[in-house]
């Protein structure tokens, strides 16, 4: 965080938590009870305190990314289990590896947004990605390629692991809540991106689509990357010939194939 000057002449809680660390050592300093409120870990882990822990996830990024003057974002969803083209062979299947195309196009697009982005200042259309490894990584990396920053927004899993080395470390950030981190995703999304994914991938387009949908956010754009999977994977006109969505839902998105085609799709995307 910023350090900058109080508007008040009380003094400050870093100061306070630093005094706690030289009292005196009593029974009664010892009890967990005479801990400050908010440097006590034990007390803002209970489950009482859950709406706080929800406000500090939703807070501490977005005063984070204030403080670095990321305005706007491109949001890339994509697969963490799809490895480069030069891990082909480490694919879990033919078809997986198939898919390690995208983890090119992924990076192509994301250098050309953020030499884009830098263009104007490298604080608008800011890549962000789930910071995690496969597409995700794809895309930290080609902003990095660039010369540019890029968000990570990683989440706690059962199983280790770390943001990719391309996400630039001032915007890594941890979530426990995947309902926040899918609210950072799209706060300040001036677009977005999905690559062929999994759960998480699907996950993240449809409550996207459904935002935009239900005007609950406004219409970007919103770019499928890979017709055969998408149309593979989603039976677009059936949803719409079953009455469960309608026709022109079918126009809040588009399918693309390459980073060229995604960034003319961008450009000519009609106002909201």
């Amino acid at each position: 965080m910023k350090d900058e000057a109080r508007p008040h002449p009380f003094r400050d809680s870093v100061q306070d938590v630093a005094a706690t660390n030289r009292i005196p050592d009593t029974p009664q300093t010892r009890a967990p009870a005479y801990r400050l409120a908010f440097a006590d870990q034990d007390f803002l882990t209970r489950e009482d305190l859950r709406p706080v822990r929800l406000q500090l996830e939703l807070l501490k990024p977005q005063l984070l990314l204030d403080e670095q003057g990321i305005r706007s974002t491109v949001v890339l969803f994509g697969g963490a289990r799809i490895p480069e083209p030069a891990q082909r062979d480490s694919a879990r299947t033919p078809l997986l590896g198939e898919l390690t195309r995208y983890y090119d196009e992924a990076r192509r697009f994301a250098h050309a947004m953020t030499l884009r982005s830098l263009a104007t200042g490298g604080k608008e259309n800011v890549i962000v990605t789930g910071g995690g490894p496969g597409v995700m990584e794809a895309g930290n990396r080609g902003a990095d390629e660039a010369g540019g920053c890029s968000i990570g927004l990683n989440i706690v899993l059962p199983h280790e692991q770390a943001p990719n080395r391309y996400v630039t470390p001032d915007l890594s950030f941890n979530f426990h809540y995947f309902a926040i981190r899918k609210m950072h995703f799209l706060m300040r999304a001036a677009a977005i991106c999905v690559f062929p994914g999994g759960f998480g991938t699907l996950d993240e387009m449809f409550e996207s689509l459904t935002l935009i949908q239900t005007g609950r956010m406004k219409r970007v754009p919103f770019l499928l990357f890979g017709r055969d999977w998408w149309e593979r994977v989603i039976d677009w006109e059936l949803l719409a010939e079953a009455g469960v969505i309608s026709p022109e839902d079918l126009l809040l998105f588009k399918l693309v194939e390459t980073s060229e085609e995604a960034l003319a799709a961008i450009d000519a995307w009609p106002p909201a």
